[in-house]
């Protein structure tokens, strides 16, 4: 008997695209359920599609297109060491103790920063900001810095950092220590007066989907209460909830629970334009629609992270605190052209990198590179690259002297965090840590390739040299004349969606193309139809660098396949839908 695995036909039996990519589409049981799912509800039958493929149910359809708070939150308390972390903030605001908040460099720690100092603004004090230098000295607390707050404040919370802390916290003597983290845990925590982080090891897990914004709101949400019990005045949460939406989606942190309700209503709040910080950001993106998670991942957040990375640290989270317009639009100029300039440097080692690591192979666990002077700015983002070019783990380092400083990106399924972490324990490399899909290290030159070769061990036995090109999921047809801006809107209502929600991906069949234009740099804008009447504009970004550009730029009148996600495009007043273009294939 054949014992082999099944493996399901191809999706328009497309097993390999333009891109490489197999096809994979919905399952006879998705498609039956969503069948159900539309009679029973009314809903679209593409949005139910997005449903099943959620896991929701037609019973739970009606509560998962409007993702509440209250439906949702959790209980703040459900989090080991939040009574005392939240208790201790209440003293120090009400006893006008002084107060330092030691945030990292990027959105996720410059928007936990700016919660605490727009909710401690209600009690007329002005915390002490801190935001250590990437460069200088690297993630995370240092003896020097922790030990210089500690001299004139009474309380220091760490936000997005300080789990694995030890020695400097410990060097904070005579201050108390609160931290709120969401990195991966060690066996021991730090010495303070408490660590709430969902990713402890201790922990149930119940929340490791949440990021430092969102575990710093669950904190203020119990710092209310308490406030509450003892009938002090409460400071407006709901108003936070613009920060605690970019801080998750600039994270990428998973759109799933209570997330999606931060998310949702947090665009909401956004869109009222009321916190100087976010609005002069907009601006100088030129932001001229409602903003959506796609502004806050692509837009926002790369110009709130460009000072972490190649400028003053403080930026960001300056910018999201501001109450003041005038220096809001200052630092907003500001960060939109450290912005621009960390693209240039990117690119600079973006190609560098690909090149070594190609020379290297990209079929090993681990692929990776290192250069001297690589900004370490801008190495995660490299990494990134990597990652999706290859569909393996990927770590890009900076040299500089007898060290190097680096980050790394994982793909679903293989946990890089507790990986570096492990070679840091064995000593292979001088520190590490971070969480399953994004890790930081820094490694002693001489001991790099060691280090790499420990480590891309230790992938490999979780598999990460088994796996093949990615799948392309999609989530079925649509034809032409169904995709309307009416439709879109209803799909929208399916989001947010990002990290572990993705956007629905659907394919245009047998479609003609009736215009092809190179556009930009590397970016490729067609129009295609069903060959009656209807007829979508695409836009496919960088499809110039690969295969898929110049494919469909010499269609020759060839008919294709056509994958991607649905838009509403904006344009002098007209609103149309548009295909962001992904992947094509011959409809033969």
């Amino acid at each position: 008997m054949d014992d082999a695995p099944h493996i399901a036909r191809a999706f328009l039996d497309v097993a390999v695209s333009a891109t490489g990519r197999r096809w994979v589409g919905p399952t006879g049981e998705d498609d039956r359920l969503s069948e159900a799912m539309a009679q029973t509800t009314g809903l679209p039958s593409p949005v139910c599609r997005i449903l099943v493929r959620r896991g929701v149910t037609a019973e739970g359809a009606q509560g998962f297109l409007a993702p509440t708070l209250r439906d949702l939150m959790p209980d703040p308390r459900s989090m080991l060491d939040m009574e005392p972390a939240a208790a201790r903030i209440v003293a120090a605001a009400l006893g006008r103790q002084k107060i330092a908040i030691f945030a990292d460099y990027d959105v996720d720690g410059g928007t936990s920063a700016a919660l605490l100092i727009t909710w401690l603004r209600d009690f007329g004090i002005a915390p002490t900001l801190y935001v250590p230098d990437r460069i200088d000295e690297g993630y995370g607390p240092n003896d020097e810095a922790m030990a210089m707050l500690a001299k004139s404040h009474d309380l220091i919370i760490c936000v997005d950092c300080g789990t694995l802390s030890h020695g400097p916290l410990a060097a904070a003597q005579g201050a108390d220590v609160v931290v709120l983290d969401h990195h991966l845990g060690g066996e021991t925590l730090p010495p303070a007066h408490a660590v709430v982080n969902p990713n402890r090891q201790d922990e149930s897990g119940d929340l490791a989907h949440l990021c430092a914004a969102g575990v710093v709101f669950l904190c203020l949400v119990e710092a209310n209460r308490q406030l509450r019990g003892a009938q002090a005045k409460t400071p407006d949460l709901m108003s936070l909830l613009d920060l605690v939406a970019l801080g998750t989606v600039a994270d990428v942190a998973p759109l799933v629970g209570v997330n999606r309700a931060f998310v949702r209503q947090g665009l909401t709040m956004m869109a009222r334009r009321q916190r100087p910080g976010i609005v002069a950001l907009s601006d100088v993106a030129r932001m001229d629609t409602a903003p959506s998670s796609y502004h806050l991942g692509f837009l926002l957040g790369p110009r709130v992270n460009a000072g972490g990375r190649i400028g003053k640290a403080d930026l960001g989270a300056r910018l999201l605190a501001t109450t003041d317009p005038r220096e809001a639009h200052s630092i907003a100029e500001r960060l939109d052209q450290l912005n621009t300039e960390r693209r240039d440097i990117e690119n600079q080692v973006r190609d560098a990198a690909l090149e070594q690591a190609e020379a290297r192979g990209f079929d090993a666990p681990l692929v990776w590179a290192a250069g001297e002077g690589w900004h370490p700015g801008v190495v995660g983002i490299v990494a990134s690259r990597l990652k999706e070019k290859t569909n393996r783990p990927a770590v890009v380092i900076g040299l500089d002297g007898d060290t190097g400083k680096g980050s790394g990106r994982s793909v679903s399924g293989i946990d890089l965090g507790a990986a570096i972490q492990r070679c840091a324990a064995e000593g292979v490399l001088l520190k590490g840590g971070g969480h399953k899909m994004a890790a930081g290290l820094t490694v002693a030159r001489d001991q790099l390739e060691d280090a790499m070769a420990r480590l891309s061990d230790l992938l490999a036995k979780q598999g990460a040299g088994d796996i093949g090109p990615a799948d392309l999921k999609v989530d079925g047809l649509l034809m032409p004349g169904a995709a309307t801006v009416e439709l879109i809107e209803q799909i929208e209502q399916a989001g947010p969606f990002g990290a572990g929600a993705p956007a629905p991906r659907f394919v245009f069949p047998d479609c003609t193309i009736t215009f092809a234009k190179h556009v930009g740099a590397n970016h490729l804008k067609i129009t295609f139809g069903d060959g009656i009447s209807a007829r979508i504009d695409a836009i496919s970004f960088g499809a110039m660098d690969g295969p898929l550009g110049p494919m469909l730029m010499n269609h020759a009148g060839a008919r294709f396949h056509l994958a991607g996600r649905l838009e509403v495009n904006e344009w002098q007043g007209r609103r149309s839908p548009q295909l962001r273009l992904e992947d094509a294939a011959p409809a033969s």
